[in-house]
């Protein structure tokens, strides 16, 4: 299963998110100049649970590069594809759980879910002497959390079928679930060390995710993201969106349907890719947004409802909702 765009709203322009995304993309790019140097590295900055468990190993390193290697293993890859799975999902998850949480929250929570994942790899791989890189245990406990925070977001999924797409939406909860029982099993069943995953690191990301937000939640806000979410507010709003078109009437062949927009896309104007279940398919279809759109006005799409005894199919009414950020409004998940 691959997740293409969750329907949970974020107003604000994930800048901790890019920020990560930015230095992994940056190492990475290092590692890969380094070239052959690129293992000595990894074993020198990743994880390696025998640097702390074998004194003879441990002797070689300070204090200061024991404890740092518990962070800068989270921003090594060991590949390209590697790499772009990690930042894929941390783009789709991690926005909205940047929302809630504020910015500075989000990079603390960030940092303190790769660590716990990290200890989790370390304690149950004690004497393992190889090493451990990568950023999906931390992203496991921002994946952790969006379960929490948005457990009925639909997440628009690809499920290869032989050579045939087929594109469907997922609960959260499922999806996100099933995941977690997928890495429980295989931690469970194997050891990291041998398959060349460190399965105990999502299972324990994930579940710190949940339960550090719980914890950063109970926490008084310093008021610094508060301060700063002016600054970094969306002007507009995704570009896809995601349908659920109901029939206007039990014998019409018109069907209705949402699209949120920004007050700036309202008075400018903007282009949208929409998404429209067809049967076993999507349908993804462009729109234009006049400029000057109000709130409650309907866009008239021709064609795009459903067929016709007498041939042909009615049209897809779009009713414009202009969105306007409210910081204390909590979204339902």
């Amino acid at each position: 299963m691959i997740p293409l765009r969750d329907t949970a709203p974020s107003h604000n322009y994930p800048m901790v998110t890019m920020a990560i995304i930015g230095v992994n993309v940056v190492v990475f790019v290092a590692q890969l100049a380094m070239g052959p140097e690129a293992d000595r590295f990894a074993y020198f900055y990743g994880l390696v649970p025998a640097r702390y468990s074998r004194p003879q190993i441990a002797e070689y390193f300070s204090f200061g590069q024991q404890v740092f290697a518990m962070i800068s293993f989270m921003f090594l890859h060991g590949g390209f594809l590697h790499l772009i799975g990690n930042m894929w999902s941390l783009y789709i998850f991690g926005d909205n759980v940047e929302d809630r949480l504020g910015h500075l929250r989000y990079l603390a929570f960030y940092l303190l879910c790769g660590l716990v994942s990290g200890l989790s790899h370390l304690l149950l791989n004690f004497n393992s002497n190889i090493p451990t890189i990568g950023a999906s245990g931390a992203i496991a406990g921002v994946m952790g959390a969006y379960i929490v925070l948005f457990p009925n977001a639909r997440i628009l999924t690809l499920i290869p079928i032989l050579i045939f797409p087929w594109f469907v939406e997922i609960r959260a909860y499922f999806f996100l679930g099933v995941w977690f029982l997928i890495q429980f099993a295989n931690a469970t069943l194997s050891h990291g060390a041998v398959s060349g995953v460190a399965w105990w690191a999502h299972v324990g990301g994930f579940v710190s995710g949940m339960a550090l937000l719980k914890v950063l939640q109970t926490l008084p806000a310093a008021g610094l993201s508060d301060r700063l979410r002016p600054l970094t507010t969306r002007r507009r709003t995704s570009r896809f969106h995601m349908l659920h078109p109901q029939q206007a009437g039990p014998d019409v062949a018109d069907i209705t349907s949402t699209i949120a927009i920004s007050p700036l896309e309202a008075l400018a104007g903007t282009r949208k890719l929409i998404n429209l279940p067809a049967g076993f398919y999507n349908r993804m279809v462009r729109v234009t947004v006049p400029p000057g759109m109000k709130n409650g006005q309907k866009l008239r799409l021709r064609g795009l409802g459903r067929p016709l005894a007498s041939g042909g199919r009615g049209d897809l009414y779009l009713e414009v909702v202009v969105t306007h950020w409210n910081p204390r409004l909590k979204w339902p998940g």
